[in-house]
């Protein structure tokens, strides 16, 4: 690596609406000594005529296309200028401008190429409860869909290299953008990393937001649904850089002892222990008969999950009793109530009935007992183990 590298950074502000806070946003990203773009997405308040007379380029967007379509635009302006980088963030003065330096530093310290995120750290009591369920809400649904562990991955500053950002497959071009790239550049093999950054909440009634809460957390589930299916496929994703030696390959050495070790340890924060557990009594109380262990192991790869504690905990579901268990909440949920007959004629000659009752009830019975399995193990290991959300893949 060369420490001596230089970035040619292009600082790219998507707008829209925001014409109360912009002429300070551009004045104090300028300010920073980088070239600036602002790209207006479609805004009706004449955003741009505020800016007019400051040092910066723009772009207009007609219609509005969204903010994931603005960023783009600046990327492939960035790219005809010879840029390396674009770093992005957000007009209504949610962002210290001063900050990009930081961000422009850790990426200069990396290989490229690197995206680097803006943490932001939500202290303040001004910041909305919302925020902070948003947040971790999708830090979950992305560390299930790449195993990039990152204390936010919705914060609007980042540092995004060009070549690869015009590479990558995207599809999104609104708020569920920013995560789209987040994982598909994971994917690709591209470096994330984020450095801490502070962040202003205007008090709620100066507040300007252009989320919809029913629209775009709709976009959004369709996002993370999408993705965690595509996780589940056995494919391969386009590189864009080229793989090094994996996580995945080192928990496997010589030693069989320190492989056992490796594995266990693997993504065992108390959290992510949970959550592998779970996965773990769920799937076993699917009637997956003679595969249970395979699909497992499989599915807690693709997301990253420790593999020993949901492969032990799927023990809990052998037959008889959740077996059992399963097939009487499904005969209930077919019939209005329970089957006591225990006849070799109930029971295996009509066995096809048996086991779509048995799918039937572990949809239930699985998601409960996975629930409880998972709290008594979160419980012991933050007693036992201490540790916090994230874990490791």
């Amino acid at each position: 690596m060369n420490s001596s590298r230089r970035l040619k950074v292009l600082l790219v502000i998507p707008l829209y609406n925001h014409a109360e806070t912009v002429c300070s946003v551009v004045e104090g990203t300028i300010a920073t000594g980088c070239p600036v773009l602002v790209v207006d997405d479609g805004s009706t308040d004449g955003g741009l005529k505020r800016i007019e007379k400051l040092d910066c380029f723009t772009l207009r967007l007609e219609p509005n296309r969204g903010k994931g379509a603005a960023i783009m635009a600046g990327a492939r302006f960035a790219a005809k200028n010879n840029f390396d980088a674009i770093l992005t963030l957000d007009a209504d003065g949610q962002h210290d401008p001063r900050e990009a330096e930081k961000l422009i530093r850790e990426a200069e310290k990396k290989e490229p190429p690197v995206i680097i995120i803006g943490a932001r750290l939500m202290t303040q009591e001004s910041v909305p409860r919302s925020s902070h369920f948003g947040r971790e809400f999708s830090n979950f649904w992305v560390r299930l869909e790449c195993g990039c562990d990152l204390s936010d991955r919705q914060s609007g500053l980042r540092l995004y290299p060009v070549r690869e950002l015009l590479l990558l497959n995207l599809t999104r071009n609104r708020y569920d953008f920013e995560i789209e790239i987040l994982v598909k550049a994971v994917w690709a093999g591209i470096d994330v990393r984020s450095v801490d950054v502070s962040v202003y909440y205007p008090p709620a009634g100066e507040r300007v937001s252009h989320f919809d809460k029913f629209i775009d957390n709709w976009r959004l589930t369709r996002l993370h649904s999408g993705l965690v299916c595509r996780r589940l496929l056995p494919l391969s994703y386009k590189q864009l850089v080229a793989k090094g030696e994996s996580a995945e390959k080192t928990l496997i050495v010589k030693n069989p002892w320190q492989t056992l070790k490796n594995f266990c340890k693997e993504g065992s924060s108390p959290f992510w222990l949970a959550v592998a557990v779970w996965l773990g009594i769920f799937l076993g109380a699917l009637p997956l008969i003679g595969v249970h262990t395979v699909v497992i192991i499989y599915v807690a790869y693709r997301f990253h999950l420790n593999k020993i504690a949901a492969v032990a905990a799927s023990q809990f579901c052998m037959p008889p009793l959740v077996p059992v268990l399963c097939i009487e909440t499904g005969y209930y949920l077919r019939t209005g109530r329970f089957l006591l007959d225990l006849s070799w004629e109930r029971w295996l000659l009509e066995i096809h009935q048996r086991i779509w009752e048995w799918l039937l009830g572990s949809l239930i019975i699985g998601p409960i007992l996975g629930l409880f399995g998972a709290t008594v193990v979160y419980l012991l290991a933050r007693r036992f183990g201490g540790g916090s959300m994230e874990g490791a893949s």
